[in-house]
């Protein structure tokens, strides 16, 4: 046999192997192709004949000129499939063929999605080649029992003062960030995915604007901290499934990592995001608006999201999991919040008061809380942040009497200490966004604050 031009023979061949690999794995469907048709589509919603597909399966629409839409399916009426477009349907007519695609109710998992951003549908966005996932996992998750999750007994350290001082995390703790717009939501996850302590970190950009995913691909997707971090990136102006697609690709990722026993970081921004694309679905299938609008189809979504989260007893991994809320209208009553306050083991709320004075991040202490924290804190901690609250509430509730001067030194011990110690309380309180403040630091920090005050 002559040698390749370009090299031996044994070497050219090496370069086959992956893909023959890839082939070898992948699962032979000799069934007969089955199709159907388009005959309706209104708002949205597109109706199917002739089709018989699960819910969460995806369809390939050929519109008849050579170009392959994709639509998933999300219910049935009436004998026919619904499905809805995860993209524009501007190029649909009625009458053009719909084929199945893949397997339904699976996502491709793997290690090639770290370093990587991509789509909702795992497709490459920062122009890399695409990704090559033997492995899948079920969208839906893989249901466990209660009692085979493990507890959280370890600090979870986030790099930010105030939150490892006075609401300490632990691995595999499930905790929301809540504000309204334009309170430092953003800039608070770049600071915790930049300095946390963990294995994987998982980003889900669900609903976001694009060039603050562009913004957040640029600062994370380099360094170090690249070969750790993967992007899962649906902006607001695509479909409402694709958007619900990517929130649990980036579960099913985070889940798969916990399986091979690593500690993962799962960033989700935001939940509000997630439950106006569950909304819209739920809205077009008919379904009932309850809570101001949302159906109880869309509330329940986050439910099971938020569950999928945390340690496993089984493998030893574990995910941390940290939600962005939106309050719109900084309502801190809004059904989306009171969702997650609810089903979450802490919450973390920014102060727009506090944004306006300048102090970021703009944690509102007293009405931030960690339900894990005496679990995972030295009971002396604990009490030092027990007591710093205190200060803070004192000092924010005579706030006014103290710029006016009429508050009369020596009136109260516990306000004159506050006062005394506001300038160091503020400072305290406060971080630039490269900074980076392990646990331990933090502890440090809070004892030698307290004890100035002793």
């Amino acid at each position: 046999m002559a040698a390749h031009p370009g090299g031996s023979v044994p070497g050219v061949l090496k370069q086959f192997d992956a893909v023959i690999g890839d082939l070898s794995m992948a699962p032979f469907d000799l069934a007969p192709r089955r199709f159907g048709r388009v005959t309706a589509c209104d708002g949205g919603l597109i109706e199917v004949s002739g089709l018989a597909v699960p819910i969460g399966g995806l369809c390939r629409i050929d519109d008849g000129k050579g170009n392959q839409l994709t639509a998933e399916v999300i219910g049935f009426r009436n004998g026919r499939t619904m499905m809805m477009m995860l993209g524009d349907s501007v190029l649909l007519r009625p009458g053009v063929t719909v084929r199945p695609e893949g397997r339904p109710g699976m996502l491709p998992v793997g290690s090639a999605y770290l370093g990587r951003a991509v789509d909702g549908l795992g497709q490459p966005i920062d122009g890399g080649p695409p990704l090559r996932c033997p492995s899948e996992w079920p969208a839906g998750g893989k249901r466990t029992g209660a009692l085979d999750r493990a507890s959280v007994r370890e600090p979870f350290d986030t790099g930010i003062r105030s939150i490892n001082a006075l609401t300490t995390l632990g691995v595999g703790q499930r905790v929301g960030i809540m504000a309204g717009s334009g309170v430092g939501k953003s800039v608070l996850i770049d600071m915790i995915a930049e300095g946390a302590e963990a294995d994987v970190v998982i980003v889900g950009l669900i609903g976001e604007r694009a060039r603050e995913v562009s913004d957040f691909v640029a600062r994370h997707m380099s360094g170090e901290a690249k070969a750790r971090t993967a992007v899962i990136a649906v902006p607001a102006d695509h479909a409402a499934n694709l958007r619900l697609r990517g929130a649990l690709l980036a579960t099913s990722l985070a889940e798969y990592f916990r399986a091979q026993g690593q500690r993962v970081l799962l960033i989700q921004d935001s939940l509000t995001r997630i439950a106006h694309a569950a909304r819209e679905i739920g809205i077009l299938l008919g379904e009932p608006g309850a809570a101001r609008g949302y159906p109880p189809s869309a509330l329940s979504t986050l439910t099971k999201l938020v569950e999928r989260a945390g340690n496993s007893a089984e493998s030893g991994g574990s995910i941390t999991a940290i939600y962005t809320v939106l309050a719109d209208g900084d309502d801190q009553n809004d059904p989306v919040v009171d969702t997650a306050r609810s089903i979450l083991d802490g919450h973390i709320v920014l102060s727009r008061e506090l944004a306006q004075r300048g102090q970021y991040p703009a944690i509102d202490v007293g009405a931030s809380l960690s339900r894990v924290m005496s679990d995972v804190a030295p009971g002396e901690h604990s009490a030092l942040a027990r007591r710093f609250r205190a200060l803070v509430s004192s000092y924010e509730s005579n706030r006014d009497l103290v710029l006016m001067g009429a508050y009369r030194a020596g009136a109260d011990p516990m306000i004159d200490r506050a006062i005394a110690l506001q300038p160091k309380i503020t400072q305290f309180l406060s971080q630039d966004p490269g900074e980076k403040v392990p646990l331990a630091r933090a502890g440090d920090e809070l004892a030698e604050l307290i004890g100035y005050d002793q």
